[in-house]
């Protein structure tokens, strides 16, 4: 139990608390209580329980969250919150109500699972609700706390009087506790939030903490984004005042250039808008740069809306436009080219702010469509329940539309197929009989058969790419989806052309045995329009099929003339414009 309480008094989120561990007396606490805390921050354990000191610290970290979140400040609940009167149990007082003690500890909970301190003895569900206290514990009044979320007996805390809240004022000192291991944090792991040569603590350093501890909606975003501040890669990318690379998360600025705090935040929330929404990946066949432009007059409208900083002078905005998607926009304005190529977003006129590439070598990637759906959708979730302010009913759309993930290659694969192969439909005829049920022998049932008359069967080509820059593994990933998908639709066989430096033609080969044929030759790039034009021309290929093109993007430019699609693997481009659908295996 020492070794638990040492583990946590020594934190640096803990350090400032000023508590102390002593023993409750005999019958103080019920048996089923570990520990408790009061409002002057004394923390008492039950004399006879036993258990690891890992556990002993979880449920020490347990209790001084509670009143590092302020769950004992009378000035955070309401009068339905509290329960009744405690005088003399180990400080004055009222508990709190059931559904304020449970939605206070699935708060705790949710921080401690990304602290990780200790184990819990008595650990709640995986997933957990991620509203705010207030919200879960209105909820809770009336039907009472669900049973997986109902904190295992007594409470833990008390909800103390005013005066003796304001004389210790724990949440002070948490918050105090919380910059310094953020700042140890970043000395510890060697990577300043600033390049070497610039200010250590510029106002876009302070502009981004405001994110983190003041406004919920961006506040998970600002927490996992970097932002460089370097004047020589500033100038060798061309960036006036800022730019983002959403595959790293990292925000470019010029530290040379002079705007306020209120500024830099505009300035920072412009740009992780522009990497959570992932505009860089929606351009599509659009025209790159007014497709920026499109998405830099929606973003500042919404971010003026929302009342977010103040805007630096020059940059694009029409509350004209207000309330229009980002395509609706492109739409309207891509008429006046020659108008649009002369604005000038944050990097600078005729130049886009958001990068194609990371302007530095960034290691440590993770899966950024989770990341950002989740940031953002989480930040909606706590800007709603603290009632923080007003969010534009599009830019909610957005963040909604992104909670919804999309759907999984293998899945839209399956679709191709189904508008493109469609399966031999079967009858039911009394020419060949099912088998007679058990409950009525006599009777005789139509069995399923196959039309007897001449049928052209369904099927499809595939162009295969069998260079060396080809992975085995991914080879047989795709091959095995193609197989599964075309014997569900009674394919018998597909059109197979091998391609690498020459086309080679395979004719028509049973779907399961494709890929016990394919023999990877390793001759260097990859020509796939010979193979194209081999099915194209082909005599025995109908007209309407289909052309599935399965390359790693290393390849020439296509021009294919009927149906087609792509598949490639996962971080593949092809080096043009691609007509038909491209799925990405992942």
């Amino acid at each position: 139990m020492r070794k638990g309480w040492a583990m946590v008094s020594t934190h640096s989120l803990f350090r400032g608390y000023g508590t102390a561990l002593e023993a409750a007396g005999d019958g103080e606490l019920p048996a089923e209580t570990w520990a408790v805390v009061g409002g002057d921050g004394y923390v008492k354990h039950h004399p006879s329980r036993r258990a690891e000191a890992d556990e002993w610290a979880w449920v020490f970290a347990h209790l001084l969250l509670h009143l590092g979140f302020g769950h004992g400040d009378p000035r955070n609940c309401t009068p339905a919150d509290l329960g009744p009167e405690v005088a003399d149990a180990w400080t004055r007082g009222n508990l709190p109500s059931p559904a304020y003690h449970a939605a206070c500890c699935v708060a705790v909970e949710r921080f401690l699972r990304t602290l990780k301190v200790g184990r819990s003895p008595a650990p709640l569900p995986p997933q957990l609700p991620a509203e705010a206290e207030a919200v879960l514990a209105e909820r809770w009044r009336a039907s009472g706390p669900p049973s997986e979320f109902t904190p295992l007996g007594p409470p833990d805390f008390v909800v103390s009087a005013e005066e003796v809240v304001k004389h210790y004022n724990h949440e002070h000192s948490f918050a105090l506790g919380v910059a310094k291991t953020a700042t140890s944090a970043l000395e510890a792991a060697g990577t300043p939030r600033t390049a070497a040569g610039a200010r250590s603590d510029g106002p876009w350093d302070v502009a981004l903490r405001w994110f983190v501890s003041s406004y919920p909606l961006l506040g998970a975003l600002a927490a996992g984004m970097t932002v460089v501040a370097d004047a020589d890669l500033a100038r060798s990318f061309e960036i006036s005042i800022a730019a983002v690379s959403a595959d790293a998360a990292e925000i470019y600025i010029n530290p040379l250039i002079y705007l306020s705090t209120d500024e830099w935040r505009f300035v920072l929330a412009h740009e992780m808008l522009h990497a959570a929404l992932r505009h860089g990946d929606r351009v599509g066949g659009r025209e790159a740069y007014v497709w920026n432009v499109a998405c830099d007059y929606v973003i500042n409208g919404w971010l003026v809306e929302m009342g977010v900083g103040e805007m630096p002078e020059g940059l694009l905005h029409d509350p004209s436009l207000a309330g229009m998607s980002a395509e609706a926009v492109y739409d309207q304005i891509v008429m006046d080219l020659r108008r649009m190529r002369k604005l000038a977003t944050l990097r600078g006129q005729g130049r886009g702010d958001m990068l194609d590439r990371p302007a530095r070598d960034v290691k440590g990637y993770v899966d950024l469509d989770d990341y950002y759906r989740n940031a953002l959708s989480q930040g909606l979730v706590y800007h709603r329940a603290g009632g923080r302010g007003y969010v534009p009913a599009a830019l909610e759309e957005e963040i909604r539309a992104l909670d919804q993930p999309p759907l999984p290659w293998d899945a839209r694969l399956a679709r191709w197929f189904d508008e493109h192969v469609p399966a031999v439909e079967r009858r039911r005829s009394y020419a060949r009989a099912s088998r007679r049920q058990a409950a009525t022998p006599d009777i005789p049932r139509p069995g399923w058969v196959r039309p007897e008359e001449t049928v052209r069967q369904a099927t499809f080509g595939v162009v295969l790419d069998t260079s060396g820059s080809m992975d085995t593994r991914t080879l047989g990933k795709a091959l095995g989806a193609i197989a599964s998908y075309a014997a569900a639709r009674d394919v018998p066989r597909a059109r197979v052309v091998f391609c690498d430096a020459t086309a080679y033609d395979a004719g028509y080969l049973p779907v399961e045995e494709i890929a016990s044929r394919v023999r990877v030759r390793g001759r260097g790039g990859t020509v796939l329009q010979p193979g194209v034009d081999l099915l194209e021309r082909a005599r025995d290929f109908p007209p309407d099929g289909p052309i599935l093109l399965i390359t790693d993007g290393e390849c020439d430019v296509l021009r294919i003339r009927r149906e087609h699609a792509f598949l490639l693997p996962q971080g593949g481009h092809l080096p043009f414009r691609a007509k038909g659908p491209v799925f990405a295996m992942k």
